[in-house]
């Protein structure tokens, strides 16, 4: 899936959600606990109850690798559904990876060939050859860490070196690297104010943000300083939809929650006469 196909999806659905599926066993309903593979029961009517206003899914890794080779076993049931299921549907492996070159490529191995990813965040503190192999797939992304919404971020990534913070210089050199069509770039919702300015340095980049709802980012800002013309925004929401009700009536709230958002970023789509 390229930039352009991926904004069709965005037009055609009216929604430029993400939804996390950070599926952890001990926070998923009870009633599922009696089944084979529980995780995968509950992305499962998750997924069922949420695509038709979703463009994109992200499982974070950890809550499956945790779990060991059941956990492993859970997430590829899961990709390999929502790939059945729901082609026309973005899928994003949330793993934060980075490593020297042939250690990178056996990351990518796993994740864009093994599993039928389009897309995995990857972090750049080890610079071009840990990022390189990632973008040999054809119609595969890299979610490059850029600016995160995690209070440790001001550790680094706003380290001033000759008036140019880290996490510019990151958006500045790794467009070296990739193009529009084969990167992308984590902002967090909590810095939704930096999206005016991250937007002069990525302008036509498409931006992972997570960060809305159960953390505290606001829609309507990441709206106003990071929709481009082309949208150019994936907002991601976890705990929010999947864990909004722990009843037997848990998938069909979580749909609700996602229709919800859709709404919203329907309104902000349309303003910017993008629907």
């Amino acid at each position: 899936m390229n930039h352009a196909q991926l904004f069709e999806n965005i037009v055609r659905k009216k929604s430029f959600l993400c939804v996390g599926l950070d599926s952890e066993i001990d926070k998923i309903p009870a009633l599922l606990l009696k089944e084979k593979d529980p995780v995968f029961v509950f992305n499962r009517m998750i997924v069922d109850a949420t695509h038709k206003y979703t463009v994109a899914y992200k499982p974070n890794v950890a809550f499956y690798e945790c779990n060991g080779a059941g956990g492993w076993s859970s997430l590829e049931a899961t990709v390999n559904y929502i790939r059945k299921s729901y082609p026309d549907i973005l899928l994003i492996a949330d793993a934060k990876r980075g490593d020297i070159g042939n250690t990178s490529t056996m990351y990518a191995k796993a994740f864009l060939e093994k599993m039928p990813f389009d897309a995995v965040t990857v972090a750049p503190y080890m610079g071009e050859d840990s990022v390189v192999p990632f973008l040999s797939y054809e119609d595969k992304w890299v979610v490059l860490l850029a600016l995160t919404s995690n209070k440790g971020a001001d550790d680094f990534q706003y380290h001033d070196e000759d008036g140019i913070k880290l996490f510019e210089r990151v958006l500045t050199v790794s467009q070296k690297w990739g193009n529009i069509d084969n990167m992308m770039y984590v902002v967090g919702a909590t810095r939704a104010e930096k999206l005016k300015d991250i937007r002069k340095l990525v302008p036509d980049h498409f931006l992972l943000v997570p960060g809305v709802g159960a953390q505290g980012g606001s829609l309507q800002e990441v709206s106003k300083y990071g929709l481009n013309s082309k949208c150019g925004l994936l907002v991601n929401s976890s705990r929010g939809i999947i864990f909004a009700d722990s009843t037997a009536d848990f998938a069909k709230v979580a749909g609700q929650k996602a229709h919800e958002m859709q709404l919203e970023m329907e309104t902000y789509l349309s303003e910017r006469n993008l629907v």
